[in-house]
């Protein structure tokens, strides 16, 4: 049956008249579970016969629900009412799952005047705890299995995306790809389904996913389920070795990645390292699974050389890595040369691997990375490597100028030698 629809907050009405005098006419309602519904029957034509009375029935039970004023059924949320008894109303509060079905007004005329009008009960979304997923731990490279299941009238659509606004990935074998393990990797801001499969879990999957569920009646429903990567300790190194001159600041640095938090330190000569007036220990969260370690040696003294460790530990392994501080020649802090008018009071070199917002994108020689579970690969050791905050112009030094002159000398001796040698 063809009907016209209009929605007002959350309840349709239905004209079905199809041609049918409005004295006749009963409104179809397609109504939210709870509300409170009038049904109405006009009668303007058959006014004078109304003392024989205008009855409501429930069709499919044939249960007769009121006639006139009166109510028949037990059911205390039934009601009638009419006005100027042109329009009679039968009200239904409290609309139950059960209320759903056809209604139908007669009139007691001879023959009987009758319409019916279809009750239909919608219900808002709602998921059911038991077969709904809660918070999950797996191990890297694992699979996955959410599941989202929710009920209402109608039906509702089920659909996830990630909290964080990424993309959720989805793999599917590829065909004839058994023996090779290859997968079809796709991508997708939302995902369709009452389940959600992820294959081969890495750690930037980590984090919580929304199960969403609708089905036009508001309110749309949702749950957060958080996924827990767990995977060994991993560090990456940018400098392992390290040159600074006596007296001045150095800073070290380690990049941790770790699931659950590893208890992360630095260890010199077997000896555990905490803040001090020397040292400045700290830790920067750089996302859920990731901190960087920076380790600051504040006037550098010939005992501070050596090597030094990052470790990093949590209950699926540990992991550590080493930094190797040396000293090189540098201008010391009692001198006194007299320094340029663009010279920077603030120009203070600092050495070492600190993160510096001009050098933030300095090109890596060697990948440092130490893997906990893999245990300790062969690591290229890179070409000594010292990072300077600022440039600063060189200052030259009174006794370097008193060698000069005998080192030239020296160099056109050898060049002579070297002639002399050609012509013989």
């Amino acid at each position: 049956m063809d009907v016209n629809r209009e929605h007002f907050r959350g309840m349709i009405y239905y004209d079905f008249r199809r041609g049918i005098s409005a004295q006749e006419c009963i409104d179809q309602h397609n109504s939210t579970f709870g509300d409170d519904t009038p049904h109405r029957a006009t009668a303007f034509r058959w006014f004078k016969e109304f003392n024989r009375g205008v009855g409501w029935v429930k069709a499919d039970t044939k249960a007769i629900q009121a006639i006139h004023d009166r109510v028949i059924t037990h059911n205390k949320r039934i009601s009638v009412s009419h006005s100027d008894r042109t329009m009679w109303n039968l009200h239904i509060k409290g609309v139950q799952q059960e209320d759903e079905g056809v209604y139908m007004c007669q009139i007691n005329t001879d023959p009987m005047k009758w319409q019916t009008g279809m009750l239909s009960i919608v219900v808002p979304p709602d998921f059911i705890s038991e077969d709904t997923s809660s918070d999950v731990m797996v191990r890297e490279g694992g699979q996955v299995k959410l599941t989202c299941r929710a009920r209402g009238v109608p039906p509702p659509r089920v659909s996830w995306r990630r909290e964080d606004g990424k993309k959720i990935v989805i793999r599917k074998p590829s065909a004839g790809s058994a023996l090779s393990q290859k997968s079809h990797v796709t991508t997708v801001a939302d995902y369709q389904g009452e389940e959600l499969n992820l294959s081969k879990v890495s750690r930037n999957e980590m984090g919580v996913y929304l199960c969403i569920a609708s089905n036009g009646v508001p309110p749309a429903v949702s749950k957060r389920i958080f996924i827990n990567v767990h995977f060994s300790p991993v560090i990456h190194v940018p400098n392992q070795l390290v040159g600074a001159p006596l007296s001045t600041d150095v800073v070290l640095e380690c990049f941790v990645e770790a699931s659950p938090k590893s208890i992360n330190y630095w260890v010199k000569d077997n000896a555990m390292i905490i803040s001090s007036v020397q040292h400045d220990v700290q830790i920067i969260v750089k996302s859920q699974f990731e901190v960087r370690m920076v380790l600051t040696i504040r006037n550098l003294h010939k005992s501070d050389v050596g090597t030094y460790k990052c470790v990093a530990k949590n209950s699926l392994g540990d992991v550590d890595s080493s930094i190797r501080l040396y000293e090189i020649s540098g201008p010391a802090k009692t001198q006194t040369a007299a320094r340029p008018s663009f010279y920077d009071e603030e120009d203070e070199p600092v050495y070492g691997s600190a993160e510096m917002d001009k050098m933030e994108n300095r090109p890596l020689s060697v990948d440092n990375t130490i893997n906990g579970h893999l245990g300790y690969p062969s690591v290229g050791t890179p070409v000594p490597t010292m990072r300077i905050g600022k440039k600063r112009p060189t200052i030259s030094m009174g006794s370097n100028a008193d060698h000069r002159p005998a080192s030239s000398l020296l160099i056109i001796v050898l060049m002579l030698i070297a002639v002399c040698q050609r012509c013989q």
